[in-house]
């Protein structure tokens, strides 16, 4: 895809994933202006964009895609050229208790973007929409077996099941009004930024912090752990040259039991902090199992790599290295994030 001297819309900018492909985009395409788009809800971040947003080509819009209203104004003033649609409810557990939320934001939202990127398609032959979901869509895997683009869907928790509906309405657009668009389902990030209420920056502090690590059921869940920077190289690579109407698995050929990445993680962590070996594996408390949770995702990420040439990057062990040397040396953003000071940088900065 070609883009000179464009406005791309990157939904979900502040947030874990968003704000690496933000930077990504910002720091890259210095042609491009980059319009950040972000609710600023619980996992919404600017803290993690500190250091673009003087950055002559981006742009921040504090606003949410479920307000058709101020997304329709938006569309009038600025006509953009491409959209990268990360903006989502993410949390599993959360989905169980607010389903709502989720078919709102990820459903709504995205109906919303589509209904509107309709007419920036009319008047711009090389617009693209780009939606970026999951692999837990795809429901849950036996002992064996990969997820392809070809995998049914299968959708197992009311947060997957609101992907899945918002990954049909996408193609449902493209196929119906003819939108250009690319679709791509990802395995479980990690990396620096990562809120903690995810499993390895939440381990990363319970553990600094002697505080217990609680391990769903019996710690067999098997997930495919993608470096986050790897994911954002990955995006980059599909929205400017993916082919429209295609899905693209993204995965980091990296499978590990719940219960072996915190064991390794916990020796990681001994390790940076002066700890006995296996101290910190102490600390492991086996928790009630989840409704509806997926026993092992695994995604075949064959097709990226021979048709755009992509492949992972980093290792696991480097990119947990990395990551826990992130948050050693941003204390500060963890203690914003954790004790909520994070949620009053838009005030300071932007009003």
């Amino acid at each position: 895809m070609e883009i000179k001297d464009k406005k791309v819309l990157i939904t979900g900018g502040a947030g874990f994933i968003g704000s690496h492909v933000v930077r990504r985009f910002v720091e890259n395409y210095k042609d491009y202006q980059i319009f950040n788009l972000d609710a600023l809800t619980y996992a919404g971040n600017l803290e993690n964009l500190k250091d673009v947003e003087e950055k002559d080509n981006y742009t921040f819009i504090k606003g949410d895609i479920t307000n058709i209203e101020f997304l329709s104004a938006l569309f009038e003033i600025e006509r953009f050229d491409g959209i990268i649609h990360l903006a989502a409810e993410s949390h599993v557990d959360r989905s169980i208790s607010e389903p709502l939320a989720f078919v709102k934001t990820n459903v709504l939202g995205t109906v919303n973007l589509l209904n509107l990127a309709i007419k920036c398609a009319k008047e711009n032959p090389d617009f693209r929409f780009y939606h970026v979901s999951t692999d837990e869509v795809y429901g849950a895997l036996g002992d064996t077996g990969f997820f392809t683009e070809t995998t049914p869907y299968s959708p197992n928790s009311p947060y997957s099941a609101s992907k899945a509906s918002s990954d049909h309405f996408v193609r449902a657009y493209g196929e119906t009004f003819g939108l250009p668009f690319v679709v791509s389902n990802c395995s479980n990030n990690y990396g620096p930024n990562h809120f903690p209420e995810k499993l390895i920056p939440l381990f990363i502090n319970n553990i600094i912090n002697n505080k217990p690590l609680p391990v769903y059921g019996d710690g067999n869940y098997t997930r495919d752990w993608l470096y986050v920077i790897d994911h954002a190289r990955a995006i980059d690579l599909i929205f400017h040259h993916g082919k429209n109407g295609e899905t693209y698995n993204i995965g980091g050929f990296n499978e590990w039991k719940n219960i072996d990445l915190v064991r390794l993680l916990c020796g990681l962590m001994d390790k940076k902090l002066g700890r006995k070996v296996g101290e910190s594996e102490e600390l492991i408390t086996y928790v009630k199992d989840r409704p509806g949770h997926d026993l092992r995702y695994a995604i075949d990420a064959s097709k990226i790599n021979k048709e755009l040439g992509w492949k992972p990057t980093v290792t696991f062990e480097e990119g947990l290295e990395i990551t826990i040397d992130w948050y050693f040396d941003n204390q500060n953003w963890l203690d914003h994030v954790t004790s909520g000071d994070y949620k009053d940088y838009y005030k300071k900065q932007y009003q």
